[in-house]
């Protein structure tokens, strides 16, 4: 109920990007993770060519997210969310239509294109739309992304009973729908004239040293997410004998998303810096990969249904702590990012966070999937979960170091905000606009402050992260 109270209180166009998250998360899990079994099995593809398409959609989505943001800032969020959504209609009708290696490399251009472009897009749209709620609003936005990323594989799995083409087309088909409602529903905002140009946009922002070591700090979150498709459930299948048991991390974390999100949000909103909650968040993450350890050696199958679940239960529980550091530290990243540097900016900020976290994360993921096999090597099954446990903890560790600097944008929106000293007097940005500081209204001290190509100070401020689709 709270969830769906929240929903009523945002602007008709918030809710419909947060139903759209839920429809994107959907349509994608719907056919991507199946989309290697048709290449390979239904079209007797060799492992090489499906690493290949596979790969060009990662590498077109992950490569581009920056020029999706710039393109949020330059020509709008509105017009950059619907060409996305188009995008991704045409690329998985492709994959639908199209047998031969040509369309289906353009399949997957195309649909990495679409993701590159509104993911950046839709998060900048919420923050400068959502005002004083974005913690709220991002927390919503993880509560229907979450829902997405189950109901997703369910409705794949029964359509793949029927075809491959029919899953396709019913993923097409969602995304046209959504194209549809978001060109009749989202405002026609105004976009003020740019000073200068792109480039000098993105050396603005890869100048901003404090906002690229949050962004890599962020790599435990995106590396220990990518477990709920991974780590945790090939350990709940190992511990249970049973293949279905990876659909129960899934099922549980939903629950707790709609049920505690929003409560946990609106409660730590009130109580404390955007720092401490994401810390703890990260730390938590990390700590939820300490039970599973538990049952990470037993290679014997499970003697009946009654041991199966009690071997689950270790599994299960590392689950729900992982899904509920999500749920505290994600929407105060989100929140987090615009606030780094000029509001003209936020798509930009959003595009190089995803471009580097996501770099970061796959060389996480490198190292969890090098622990996974290793371990099996020399009988050290609590390997790759030590590695988790480690990203946990090295994560919430750099978001610290970055705070006791003082590094990172002020306080959330339920404290009030200290004066800034009378020898410190808050920047000014070009536009004569106040610029945000840091935690205590000075700059920091330790790490350099970008600086724009015309001189004038970027300091930081509030605001805002996978759906990887």
């Amino acid at each position: 109920m709270k969830t769906w109270h929240e929903l009523r209180c945002f602007p008709l166009a918030i809710r419909l990007l947060l139903v759209n998250q839920f429809g994107v998360n959907t349509g994608f899990y719907l056919l991507i993770p199946y989309l290697a079994v048709h290449l390979g099995e239904d079209l007797g593809m060799s492992a090489a060519v499906v690493g290949i398409v596979l790969g060009v959609r990662n590498l077109s989505q992950q490569g581009l997210f920056l020029i999706g943001g710039s393109a949020a800032d330059r020509l709008g969020a509105r017009g950059v969310i619907i060409a996305g959504c188009a995008l991704r209609t045409v690329g998985f009708g492709l994959f639908a239509l199209g047998d031969g290696l040509a369309v289906l490399l353009a399949a997957s251009v195309l649909s990495g294109l679409a993701g590159a472009l509104f993911n950046p897009a839709v998060r900048a749209f919420l923050a400068q739309q959502a005002g004083s709620r974005q913690a709220e609003a991002f927390a919503l936005f993880n509560v229907f992304a979450t829902t997405g990323a189950l109901v997703g594989p369910l409705l794949g799995s029964a359509l793949l009973l029927v075809d491959f083409r029919v899953a396709a087309l019913t993923a097409a088909a969602l995304f046209a729908l959504l194209t549809i409602a978001q060109a009749l529903v989202l405002p026609a905002g105004e976009v003020a004239p740019a000073a200068g140009g792109v480039l000098a946009d993105w050396r603005e922002v890869l100048g901003n040293r404090v906002f690229l070591a949050f962004a890599l700090a962020m790599v435990g979150m995106f590396t220990l997410q990518n477990q709920l498709y991974l780590l945790l459930p090939d350990g709940a299948r190992r511990a249970t004998g049973w293949d279905g048991a990876a659909g129960l991390v899934f099922l549980v974390g939903t629950l707790a998303n709609l049920a505690l999100q929003m409560r946990l949000t609106r409660a730590l909103k009130e109580r404390g810096e955007r720092a401490r909650w994401i810390g703890a968040g990260l730390a938590l993450m990390g700590l939820a990969f300490v039970p599973p350890m538990a049952v990470a050696g037993l290679d014997a199958p499970p003697g009946g249904p009654g041991e199966a679940a009690l071997r689950a239960l270790p599994v299960l529980a590392g689950a729900l702590l992982l899904y509920l550091g999500v749920m505290i530290a994600q929407p105060f990243v989100m929140e987090l990012i615009p606030a780094f540097g000029r509001a003209e900016l936020t798509g930009t900020y959003f595009g190089l966070f995803y471009v580097v976290s996501g770099v970061a994360a796959a060389v996480g993921n490198t190292v969890v999937g090098w622990a996974m096999d290793s371990g099996s090597r020399m009988r050290t099954p609590w390997l790759p979960w030590a590695c988790c446990l480690a990203f946990g903890l090295l994560s919430a560790a750099g978001v610290a170091w970055l705070h006791r600097l003082r590094g990172l944008p002020g306080r959330t929106t339920g404290e009030a905000e200290p004066p800034a000293p009378a020898e410190l007097p808050v920047a000014t940005a070009p536009d004569g606009a106040a610029t945000p500081t840091g935690a205590d209204g000075a700059a920091p001290a330790e790490l350099p402050v970008a600086t724009a190509p015309d001189e004038a100070t970027t300091t930081a401020e509030p605001a805002r992260a996978t759906e990887r689709a």
